[in-house]
């Protein structure tokens, strides 16, 4: 044997100590343990009560509970926010379980007498943060529609929670975010339903969501119901007009509309301009046709227009609206000096506002061209006043 060498035990087994064993690392098998357990323990539920509950109510059934549910944590977002974003990893490595959400919440929202009013704003928050955080697969209408019992909306509960939800997607999201839920839940048309039946106003609607703090919700809703009154207003004058309805009833049904819906006088203008235009029968190539069609149409609805053009700002509006019309439609554009002179001859636009809108028009929309073919009826306009 060389000096150089070691000496060694043949046939000996040297064994490894178990402390110097590495367990391998295995996330997935990890992770499988984790989704078990949650399953196991009613998965969603222990999330927001910390265990199981007995059948039909909130209160804990028999069983160890842990503190970090949603209903055991201060009603604050830092604190909920945690439990939103563990179901979120839960539901994306394991998609299906989506269900179990829905019907959990669906079940809460159900029974929102069940809770006492600080767990129904955590709730709420739950809920908001979700949205906020776009939970993988939360459909809106899970959430809006079983909270429209006429029970949970009498009580209020409806309202005080709707208005937390409100509150809470607000922090982080716009206002648009906020509509798209809605319409995506099915209940953008339909806010007043989260009021009581005795305060299903739009006075209360303004009053208490501005009390609340939610006034760009307040405006929204404000334009919305505008939009609505003003597309009704116009559904009902062209099926008057038409139908050729008797001149008098259908000033009538305008001056109504108009005291109802509390509409501006120009928005009033704006829309029988619209429905008397809507209402002409155009040819298609025939720029002649189209010419002693509208007209005809100016002069038959001519006091229907001076009806309600009853000042010279209205009635500078109302060559806007020609002026626009015109622009944006190539039939019209040859024939705006003819309206014009249509609408002074049945005195509907006086020499004042022609003469206004010539010098000093604000819009800009096709003007040069309006400005060159309204200069003979100007002219003649100046050289009458001149005379006189």
């Amino acid at each position: 044997m060389s000096s150089k060498e070691r000496p060694t035990l043949g046939g000996t087994r040297i064994k490894t100590r178990k402390r110097n064993i590495a367990a391998p690392l295995d996330p997935a098998a990890f992770a499988d343990a984790v989704v078990q357990i949650y399953l196991d323990n009613a998965g969603d539920l222990v999330v927001f009560t910390g265990g199981r509950t007995q059948p039909g109510t909130t209160k804990p059934d028999e069983g160890e509970r842990h503190p970090y549910s949603v209903l055991e944590s201060e009603p604050t977002r830092e604190l909920i926010l945690p439990s939103v974003i563990y179901i979120q990893k839960i539901l994306r490595r394991r998609p299906f379980l989506i269900k179990n959400l829905e019907n959990v919440m669906r079940r809460f929202l159900q029974s929102l007498e069940l809770f006492e009013e600080n767990e129904r704003k955590k709730l709420a928050i739950f809920t908001a943060l979700a949205f906020s955080q776009k939970l993988s697969g939360l459909p809106p209408e899970t959430v809006f529609q079983p909270m429209l019992k006429d029970n949970l909306v009498g009580k209020g509960l409806v309202l005080s929670f709707i208005t937390e939800f409100f509150k809470e997607y607000l922090i982080d999201n716009s206002l648009d975010d906020l509509i798209s839920i809605l319409k995506r839940g099915k209940v953008e048309d339909n806010l007043l339903e989260f009021f009581p039946s005795a305060k299903r106003t739009e006075e209360s609607f303004s009053e208490h969501f501005t009390k609340e703090g939610l006034v760009a919700l307040v405006e929204y809703n404000e334009k919305k119901i505008f939009e609505v009154k003003l597309k009704e207003m116009k559904s009902a004058l062209t099926t008057q007009i038409t139908e050729e309805t008797d001149m008098s009833e259908v000033i009538e049904t305008v001056k109504q509309r108009v005291k109802d819906a509390k509409l501006p006088d120009v928005e009033v203008v704006r829309i029988l301009w619209d429905v008397i235009m809507d209402a002409v029968q155009w040819s298609g190539k025939n720029q002649q046709q189209n010419a002693n069609a509208a007209l005809r149409q100016v002069k038959t609805w001519a006091e229907l227009l001076n009806t309600f053009c009853t000042n010279g700002k209205l009635e500078l509006e109302l060559m806007y609206k020609v002026q626009m019309q015109c622009y944006e439609d190539a039939k019209l554009m040859k024939l705006f000096p003819d309206i014009v002179k249509s609408l002074y001859d049945e005195d509907v636009l006086a020499e004042d506002t022609i003469l206004h809108w010539f010098r000093k028009g604000t819009n800009p929309k096709g003007r040069q061209t309006f400005v060159k073919a309204l200069e003979p009826l100007v002219n003649w306009l100046e050289e009458a006043e001149e005379e006189e």
